[in-house]
């Protein structure tokens, strides 16, 4: 039963916490539940809707324009847009750009994602660092506020839940096939750009779906394992941490980014928790405890490996820390080519100041390929 009915452009936004925000109706008609988050990124809106680690979620965009660019076949993360919802400011339904593949407004109804514009996105972020992260639903099919707030009190928490099974790959897939180095990728969620990064580094990709046991990975012959981004709680996914385990274990070089570094933590004791609002943006200060030197970085995360926990496992080291809120962003196994990263170095969108992550994991790669050979 639909309460009171709302105009028919008219689309609302509504919280768990019962705020509730009005705007007009962007992108698809219709309802849609998810956690709400918010990415602080001036640009680069393709890549955040296209990025699976935003599965389940609504995105509010911190940056008051949104869509003027259109959308370019080129700057899609995955097969198309993984966020739940899109609530902006100023929303362009046209757009002017050589080379695009049209405008945001047709790429969001083309793929059935809701949005909303015209919100106080300025109030909205506030209101969600100071209230932390919690479920949303944002509608704009004529549903009353009083029956979205009913059904959003039924919809589960992102803690406790696995999501990778929800957009990896089903069966393997292969990219930069006769380059030097093969690399196995366990797909978690992973954005192409990963994937893109390392065939530019003379990589043989092959993408394992995420459940794969590591006997599968590893009867490839790889020479580096890659675990990728992707969306949900970590300790959600205990199948896959014992299978991580096993592939550390291997001895060959290991890299991971975002819940595969989550993961990569687990598999060696340490323990993960859920953040009071996450990270997401391009703009977050990390510093590089080994170098000593700091780089501007691309995140989006909603769980964080435990400070405490690392600190009471003397065989993993801590090498990168978030410069705002001190905790971990990056670690590495002691006496181990293993290592792994909170943020994506391969920013896309965002600054291009952590790629040389890539590089070191060839480095690693080619090192023990030498010493195999002595």
């Amino acid at each position: 039963m639909i309460d009171n009915p709302l105009p028919s452009d008219v689309a609302v936004l509504v919280l768990a916490d019962g705020t509730v925000f009005q705007g007009k109706a962007a992108g698809s008609r219709g309802t849609s539940f998810g956690e709400i988050a918010f990415n602080t990124g001036m640009y680069g809106y393709q890549e955040i809707f296209t990025d699976p680690s935003y599965h389940k979620q609504i995105v509010v965009m911190a940056s008051a324009h949104i869509g003027n660019y259109g959308v370019h076949e080129g700057e899609t993360e995955s097969s198309g847009p993984r966020v739940a919802g899109v609530v902006v400011r100023n929303f362009s339904s046209v757009a002017s750009r050589p080379g695009g593949s049209g405008t945001l407004q047709d790429d969001l109804e083309s793929q059935g994602v809701v949005g909303i514009r015209d919100v106080d996105t300025r109030a909205l972020v506030t209101h969600i660092r100071e209230n932390g992260a919690m479920n949303a639903v944002v509608s704009s099919d004529g549903r009353g506020v009083e029956e979205l707030k009913a059904r959003l009190s039924e919809v589960p928490s992102m803690k406790g839940m696995e999501l990778s099974s929800e957009v990896s790959v089903s069966e393997v897939r292969e990219a930069g096939a006769g380059n030097a180095h093969r690399v196995a990728l366990l797909d978690l969620g992973v954005k192409e750009s990963i994937v893109r990064c390392l065939v530019d580094r003379g990589c043989h990709v092959k993408v394992f779906p995420w459940n794969s046991p590591a006997g599968d990975l590893l009867g490839w012959n790889p020479e580096g394992i890659m675990l990728s981004n992707g969306p949900g709680d970590p300790a959600a996914m205990p199948g896959v941490v014992a299978e991580v385990a096993r592939l550390v274990e291997s001895g060959l070089p290991v890299f991971g980014i975002c819940l595969g570094h989550q993961v990569l933590a687990l598999s060696q004791g340490v323990s993960t928790e859920k953040m009071f609002n996450g990270h997401r943006g391009v703009n977050h200060p990390v510093k590089n405890l080994i170098a000593g030197t700091c780089e501007i970085t691309s995140q989006n995360h909603g769980f964080v490996i435990s400070r405490e926990s690392l600190e009471s496992n003397a065989d993993v080291e801590e090498t990168h820390v978030h410069l705002n809120d001190n905790t971990v962003a990056g670690i590495r196994l002691v006496g181990r080519p293993v290592f792994s990263v909170q943020y994506h170095p391969e920013a896309s969108a965002g600054p291009h100041d952590s790629r040389y992550l890539f590089d070191d994991f060839v480095a690693n790669i080619a090192q023990e390929k030498s010493a195999v050979l002595q």
